[in-house]
């Protein structure tokens, strides 16, 4: 096909499997390679296409990203051109001489949820215009790249780059047993994020073992399509924070938690105010596609000790010192609090996880085994609870 008319979608230039500058011979070999590699199937002219526009960056998703979802009509106008040059492969008429790269089936199939939702959508559009809505539509909701394929990122702050967690946990909130009013404060919060109304940072403190850092990727599972992505980072790339935030701000269409797991300082440790500026008072804005959400066990994130409130501290001013330390859990303005389970609800956790794996128990027999773990562990908790069931479910 002659693909020098392409305007916005330039970079399929670079393909020798469009342009006709491979053999048909290298082409298959290339298209094998990738289908196998990306787990595409059906046709594979088609496929592949499909995936280098949904996941390459153009000019098209880079600036709906960067404008929040809009994209100006001269620019569509453009793209509709460029998709009526590629319509052919889009519908599915372009075949290889090989049967198997026109009904081709992987070994492992691709999984990305959006990338198979917008594959489904194409099987039943037709016209130019109908096809780049369905892009355009695409990298709205989802992106492209990365942050279409990936629902969660670990920060590398050393070359300043997201990189996709490929194995993300696939726990959803029905999973959490119990805790529902930290549940519906949780979610209130989130959806309201996710809609572009105000919402706050959030610290979630409490009880070790009782879902808190859980609740939180939960949450990215359930709104994932509408755009909410997770990216963690560590205490010792706090400072780093800005270089995060601005990069973030380049997906203005998509909603960004920066998590923060198990968070607690000493107060000989700095990080904790390049903490505070990101959240609030900073000459660096936080961008509004971004909140922090941390999780601990202490109430009061900055180390304090007797000392520090005692006649004989060494400051003169020891209400400053004290007000230091409560400055950085105060400036999150939804704190959910996380409370160790009672013996029933504890119970109530193991018979409810037993019960989604399709085993009934005495109920006797289960308050006693159940119990007995519970004293010879780390407590009565959800961790507690999860490591029983796991423990009954291996002797069975």
């Amino acid at each position: 096909m002659n693909l020098q008319g392409l305007t916005v979608c330039r970079n399929l230039l670079d393909e020798e499997l469009f342009t006709g500058a491979a053999d048909d011979f290298e082409v298959a070999a290339h298209l094998i390679e990738r289908a196998e590699r990306l787990g595409l199937r059906g046709n594979l002219y088609q496929a592949y296409l499909t995936y280098l526009l949904a996941h390459e960056p153009n000019l098209i998703s880079t600036s709906i990203e960067m404008h929040g979802g809009l994209i100006g009509a001269s620019l569509r106008e453009i793209f509709v051109h460029d998709v009526e040059i590629l319509l052919p492969i889009l519908r599915g008429e372009v075949t290889g001489n090989l049967k198997s790269l026109n009904d081709y089936k992987p070994t492992v199939a691709n999984t990305d949820e959006a990338f198979g939702e917008l594959t489904s959508h194409l099987e039943n559009l037709r016209t130019a215009d109908e096809v780049a809505d369905a892009f355009i539509e695409h990298w709205r909701r989802f992106g492209y790249g990365d942050i279409a394929a990936y629902r969660a990122f670990r920060w590398d702050a050393a070359a300043k780059i997201l990189v996709g967690i490929r194995h993300f946990e696939t726990i959803r909130l029905d999973d959490l047993i119990g805790y529902a009013h930290q549940k519906e404060l949780l979610t209130g919060n989130t959806t309201a994020f996710v809609d572009g109304k105000p919402a706050n940072n959030v610290l979630l403190v409490g009880a070790r073992g009782t879902g808190k850092s859980s609740g939180v990727k939960a949450l990215v599972n359930e709104y994932y399509a509408q755009g909410l992505r997770l990216v963690q980072i560590t205490k010792p790339q706090l400072k780093t924070l800005p270089d995060l935030m601005e990069m973030l701000r380049q997906f203005m269409s998509k909603r960004f938690i920066i998590f923060l797991d198990d968070l607690s300082f000493e107060e000989s440790e700095a990080e904790y105010k390049h903490l505070k500026s990101a959240i609030e008072g900073g000459v660096y804005s936080r961008p509004e596609n971004v909140l922090i959400y941390a999780t601990s066990n202490r109430r009061h994130l900055i180390r304090e000790t007797w000392r520090d409130r005692s006649e004989a501290h060494d400051e003169l001013y020891r209400d400053d010192s004290a007000n230091e330390t409560l400055s950085l859990s105060d400036r999150f303005g939804l704190i959910i609090h996380y409370y160790a389970p009672t013996q029933a609800e504890y119970l109530e956790i193991i018979r409810s996880m037993l019960k989604r794996r399709g085993v009934q128990t005495d109920a006797e027999q289960l308050r006693i085994e159940g119990l007995r773990w519970e004293m010879s562990h780390s407590g009565r908790n959800g961790r507690t609870a999860q490591q029983f069931v796991n423990y009954y479910l291996g002797q069975r």
